[in-house]
Parts: structure tokens; sequence; C-alpha cells
């Protein structure tokens, strides 16, 4: 199967919180907004000072907000074939892309737009923080093909971490994301998925985030969770920016 050379992750919110959910997500980063794209204009992303765009919103029609992943590949056809035989379902073919589902229930889909240079971490003044990883939450009866599903449709290295519940999917290092698999203690109903951030000052960080609207929840050696101000988690983490 053929590796993708680019991700992106796409925050996908309601539609009453999606004004909101763009305007904290633009102070989290220091990203400028592109223009409104799609045929109800639903689609923008966040664009960088510097190097290729890897955070995109959508206004959803309907359902819950979520996260979901685009694959970047040279055939996207090609790609959804590949992952079909692995068990993914798809959903939707469009011109240029396609939507899929990955066993456990994973939203993704694999894009052609071009990419290459992943961006700089951004500088606050109390130190520089960056979005790098994407945690796909795994019940436990999924957790075993749904890791081997997506070591297999990215090619990326498996990594073990200290913690028995995590295993790290790492990218070539131009990437700007790489993926956290975590085995969740509770059956969820299925896979999802949440943002995290390196930082350089874990608290200094969650305190401006928090003065952007978002509510602390637990807080743990390495990473605090937080919520949007429309309800999205993610967490912040004690693992340096690049």
């Amino acid at each position: 199967m053929t590796a993708p050379f680019w991700v992106s992750a796409f925050l996908d919110f309601e539609a009453d919180g999606f004004e909101d959910g763009v305007a904290f997500w633009q102070g989290v980063t220091g990203f400028a907004l592109s223009e409104r794209r799609g045929a109800d204009d639903e689609f923008a992303t966040l664009v960088p000072p510097t190097g290729d765009d890897y955070l995109r919103v959508q206004r959803l029609a309907d359902g819950p907000g979520r996260l979901h992943l685009d694959l970047h590949v040279d055939s996207p056809d090609a790609a959804t074939d590949a992952a079909a035989v692995l068990g993914a379902t798809v959903l939707a073919r469009n011109d240029g892309y396609v939507v899929l589902r990955s066993p456990g229930g994973m939203v993704f889909c694999f894009v052609s737009h071009p990419a290459s240079e992943r961006p700089p971490a951004s500088a606050w003044p109390t130190g520089a923080s960056q979005v790098d990883q994407v945690c796909l939450d795994i019940p436990p009866r999924l957790h075993d093909r749904e890791l081997e599903f997506w070591h297999r449709v990215t090619g990326w290295e498996l990594v073990s971490v200290d913690s028995p519940e995590f295993t790290r999917l790492r990218p070539p290092a131009a990437f700007p994301l790489q993926l956290l698999v975590q085995k969740l203690d509770d059956d969820a109903d299925g896979v999802s998925a949440h943002l995290d951030l390196a930082a350089d000052d874990r608290d200094a960080e969650v305190e401006r985030h928090v003065a952007l609207g978002a509510s602390e929840g637990g807080r743990h050696d390495w990473w605090t969770v937080l919520t949007d101000p429309v309800g999205t988690t993610y967490c912040i983490t004690r693992r340096k920016t690049r």
C-alpha cells in the first residue's frame, strides 16, 4: 500500500458552534483563516504563517462534532482500494477525495492536495506550542485490529511508550502530525480521536487556553485534558515542540 505523503486533521463542528470553534482554534494556533469553500461555505483552512497547512475546519450539517483525518496520497482511488482490503468502508467518492470509515468507525479521507513543509511551532511570551499529534481513542474490543489497520494504511513506525495503554505511530520527520493510539478502559461504541499539543511550558499553555475560553479537566503527569468552548476535548502535553 502506498504510504501518505502528508496528513491533516479536520475539526468538524456542529453548525451552531462553528464560528466559536474556529475563533478559538485560531487563537490556540495563531493561524489565519482561509476563504470559506464548499457548496455552503462549510470548509476552511487554518493557515500557518510559514509552511503548509495541516489543520482544517468543517461545519457539519448534522450530527455531533468530531475530529477526522485526511491522508494525502498520490492516488485517492488506489489508496481506497487498498484500504478496503484492510477493512475500511467507503462512505462517499468525490472529485479529488474519498471519504471512508475505519474498521472501528473512525471517519477519514484520502485526498491528493499537495503539501510537504511542516510549519514551525507558534511562539508565545510563555513559550512555544504546536498541535502535533492526533490521539485515536479505541475501545478494548477494537484495539488490536484498529492499530493494525492504521499501521498498514500509514506505513508508519510502531513505537512503544512507557504506558501500556499507548502506542505511537511515528511518521517521517517532515510530517506535522503523528498518531498516538490509546486503548481505552471503557467499551465505547467506536473509535474517536482528539488533538494533542506539545508545549514548552505545559502549565502556562493551559492558562493561555483557559483565557481563550477553554475549560480545564483532568490533570495528569504528562498531559492536561481541556474542552474548548464548543465541547471539543483535547490535551496539552509536556512534550517539547519541534
